[in-house]
C-alpha cells in the first residue's frame, strides 16, 4: 500500500506539478487512511471495497475528527483512487459515491479598517525586522496574499514602479495582482534599508529574510503578526490570513465586483469567493440595527 503512495505522490510530484505542502498534505493523509484500512484487514488499494472505504470515514468521525479533516482524507481518496484507475489498476473509482460529512463554513474573519490601522503602525520602522515586517503587513493586506504566496515571493516577483507582484498560488498558478502606494512604499524602504543589512550570503533571491538572512517561512510570518497584533493591542486569536480576509471583504464593501476580487484571490471557483458577501451583508445588518429607529 506505501509503494502505490509513492507512486501517486512521483506522479503528482513530477506530472502535476504539485506543491511541497501539497505532496505532504496527501502523503500524511493517505498514509494514515492506508494504516486504517490495514487494520480493518485490507491488504491492497486495489482490493478495498466501497464499503471498506466508507468503515474506515466512519472511524474517522468517531474519532472527533473535525469534518472538513475528514472531507480533506477523503478528497485525497478520491484523486489518490482516480490516479489508479488512470493506470490501469482499477476499471471503476470505489471512492467516487462516498459522501463526507456537511460541514457549516464559517463566516472569515476580518479586522476593521481603524484595527488595520493600528496593525500598520505597530512595526518599528527605525530598525531592519521592523521596516521587514511592515512590508509584510503591507503587502498581505495590500494584495490580499496567502502567507504561502508571501513567503514564495523572489526579489523579481515584485515590480515596485507598477505596483504589482507576480505570485505563485495554490496548483502552481501563476496570477499578476496589483498593490496600493502604502504597500508600495513599504516595500521600496525594506528593499532599501532593510533588506541589505539583513542579507547574508545564503539569502539568494528570496525577497522576504529571517534574522539570519534565509527565506522566511509561513510560522515565522505568524509570529511576526501574533507579535504585531499584541503591540497593536487588538484580537489576538486572528491568523495573519485575516489581512486576506479584510483585503477581499473591504473591496467588497467599497464596490468592487465579485468576479473581480475572484481574480485577485485567485479563487478557482466563484462559490470560495462569494463567502465575503456574507461577510458584507452581516456587517450592513449589525450598522442597520444600531443605525435605525425601529431596529
Amino acid at each position: 500500500m506505501d509503494e502505490d503512495i509513492d507512486l501517486f505522490l512521483s506522479y503528482l510530484e513530477h506530472e502535476k506539478h504539485a506543491s511541497r505542502c501539497t505532496l505532504r498534505a496527501y502523503g500524511e493523509d493517505l498514509a494514515i487512511l492506508a494504516s486504517m484500512m490495514e487494520d480493518e484487514g485490507a491488504c491492497s488499494w486495489v482490493l478495498a471495497s466501497h464499503t471498506d472505504l466508507r468503515r474506515v470515514l466512519v472511524r474517522l468521525q468517531e474519532r472527533g475528527l473535525a469534518p472538513a479533516s475528514v472531507n480533506r482524507r477523503l478528497a485525497a481518496l478520491r484523486s489518490f483512487y482516480q490516479y489508479l484507475v488512470k493506470r490501469g489498476r482499477l476499471v471503476v473509482n470505489p471512492a467516487a459515491a462516498l459522501r463526507g460529512p456537511r460541514m457549516t463554513r464559517p463566516l472569515p474573519h476580518t479586522l476593521s479598517q481603524p484595527e488595520i490601522d493600528a496593525v500598520m503602525e505597530s512595526p518599528d520602522t527605525s530598525t531592519p525586522l521592523g521596516l521587514r515586517d511592515l512590508a509584510i503587513l503591507e503587502t498581505l493586506y495590500g494584495a490580499g496574499l496567502r502567507v504561502s504566496e508571501l513567503c514564495g515571493l523572489d526579489l523579481t516577483s515584485v515590480d515596485a514602479a507598477r505596483r504589482r507582484a507576480r505570485v505563485v498560488g495554490k496548483g502552481n498558478k501563476e496570477r499578476l495582482v496589483p498593490f496600493g502606494r502604502a504597500a508600495r512604499d513599504a516595500l521600496l524602504a525594506y528593499l532599501e534599508e532593510g533588506r541589505p543589512r539583513i542579507a547574508s550570503p545564503d539569502s539568494g533571491k528570496a525577497l522576504f529574510l529571517n534574522a539570519r538572512g534565509g527565506r522566511l517561512t509561513a510560522r515565522s510570518v505568524e509570529r511576526i503578526y501574533d507579535a504585531t497584533v499584541a503591540k497593536a493591542a487588538t484580537r489576538l486569536k486572528l491568523s495573519p490570513h485575516a489581512l486576506r480576509h479584510s483585503f477581499a471583504t473591504h473591496l467588497l464593501d467599497a464596490g468592487m465586483d465579485l468576479r473581480s476580487v475572484q481574480q485577485l484571490l485567485g479563487h478557482e471557483s466563484l462559490n470560495t469567493t462569494q463567502i465575503y458577501t456574507h461577510v458584507s451583508t452581516q456587517r450592513l445588518r449589525e450598522v442597520h440595527a444600531k443605525a435605525h429607529p425601529r431596529s
